[in-house]
């Protein structure tokens, strides 16, 4: 006789080995892209033969890492990913821009980084809802961009409003600039290459 199962049971979640393997490697990028610049150059024929000139975009990769991870990866990998991100950075890592610790939460830029869940999240899972094309990996990217920088927002305005915030340098205004304002030229460049990227190995991957 066959063992019933409950509504739970079958509705419960499960992660696939290749979930996990993406997460890992989502991880590993994120870290990877938080050191790294992102930079672009000028047309090939103005290069020489001692230099290729570089023009740093003012941010890193680390957003573009996150977003890569959901278009390749899928909501799950993303989500696990970025959740061991943060915890390796608040368990003392310095694997965040400013190094690392329990004290980052007092910090206005925090809540961009708890952004990266829901926004990995979302772009996972539009980057699956539909076959992979340019405009929708594109999509699914600048929406994860957007609850990204809405949950940084909302935790600027929160930490600000209930004083928890070492905001002593910085007041509200100038940290929505900094934060938001300033980085989104360069982080709008790093999404157009991450929709490439995702395009090319979405396709050489046949998936």
């Amino acid at each position: 006789m066959p063992r019933l199962t409950s509504s739970s049971q079958l509705t419960r979640p499960t992660v696939t080995l290749t979930e996990m393997l993406w997460a890992l490697t989502g991880l590993l990028l994120t870290i990877g892209g938080t050191l790294l610049k992102a930079s672009i150059t000028d047309v090939p024929w103005t290069w020489t033969p001692q230099t290729v000139p570089l023009h740093f975009l003012g941010v890193s990769y680390q957003i573009g890492a996150v977003l890569l991870v959901g278009c390749l990866g899928g909501k799950n990998a993303a989500v696990i990913s970025q959740i061991a991100y943060l915890l390796l950075g608040l368990a003392g890592f310095e694997i965040f821009n400013d190094g690392g610790g329990i004290h980052y939460f007092s910090k206005p830029s925090f809540g961009y980084l708890l952004g990266f869940i829901p926004g990995a999240w979302l772009c996972g899972y539009l980057a699956f809802k539909t076959p992979p094309r340019p405009e929708s990996l594109a999509f699914s990217c600048f929406c994860g961009l957007f609850v990204i920088h809405l949950t940084g927002i909302f935790y600027l305005f929160l930490s600000y409003g209930l004083k928890w915030a070492n905001a002593d340098s910085l007041s509200l205004w100038d940290a929505l600039k900094t934060y938001s304002l300033t980085p989104l030229p360069g982080q709008f460049a790093v999404v157009c290459a991450v929709t490439v990227l995702a395009f090319v190995m979405r396709r050489l991957m046949f998936y």
